[in-house]
């Protein structure tokens, strides 16, 4: 493994916040990898999940002007198919995926800024909010891997940092819900595509 620091630590050094999740996958890392990269965050459900998201929506849903939500939520899915709001801060095969957005989301209706991944270190405008996330691989022992799911959030001013944290306070079992979710969904997908590759590896040629 290298010693050059995370994207994640590169884009966010210092936070506010900070919240990691860790999963045990029966894959080698570069499945693990794989899974994580394409993990369509659209097929992420649990009971709460989806509870929570039907309230959510529920405002919309009596007026009538429900969007549909996207059939596919992907990091690497290209326009109209990544997560609204948030982009690719970059990656290292094999080892770690970032991602991250800027705005306003610690109020009812969010409002997320367009801020190219080249300028996220340094965007330092007051009255926001920065998320940075990563999905990092490394190798645990035989055909294994742990798979981790960090997040870290920050302020660019005093006020944003108060509200921050005080926003915090209510969403933080919920994001770890939603974190320890996405590692579920990606670990049996990464689960499948080393099992795929063991029997290919198998068959006779």
């Amino acid at each position: 493994m290298t010693n050059e620091p995370m994207i994640i630590e590169q884009v966010m050094p210092v936070c506010d916040i900070a919240i990691a999740e860790h999963r045990i996958v029966d894959a080698d890392p570069e499945s693990a990898y794989d899974a994580a990269r394409e993990l369509d965050f659209a097929a992420v459900h649990t009971p709460l999940l989806d509870a929570a998201f039907f309230v959510r929506t529920l405002p919309a849903r009596l007026r009538g002007r429900l969007e549909p939500a996207p059939a596919q939520i992907r990091l690497t899915g290209g326009p109209g198919a990544g997560l609204p709001g948030w982009s690719l801060l970059g990656q290292v095969p094999g080892r770690e995926i970032a991602f991250g957005a800027v705005g306003v989301f610690w109020r009812g209706e969010i409002r997320w800024r367009d801020v190219d991944p080249a300028a996220f270190a340094t965007f330092a405008e007051p009255g926001n909010g920065k998320i940075a996330c990563n999905f990092s691989v490394r190798p645990y022992g035989a055909g294994r891997s742990v798979l981790s799911f960090d997040c870290r959030v920050t302020g660019t001013d005093p006020q944003s940092r108060q509200a921050i944290s005080r926003y915090w306070l209510v969403i933080r079992p919920f994001v770890g819900h939603i974190m320890r979710a996405a590692l579920a969904t990606a670990a049996a997908d990464a689960a499948r595509r080393a099992a795929s590759a063991t029997v290919r590896g198998g068959e006779p040629s």
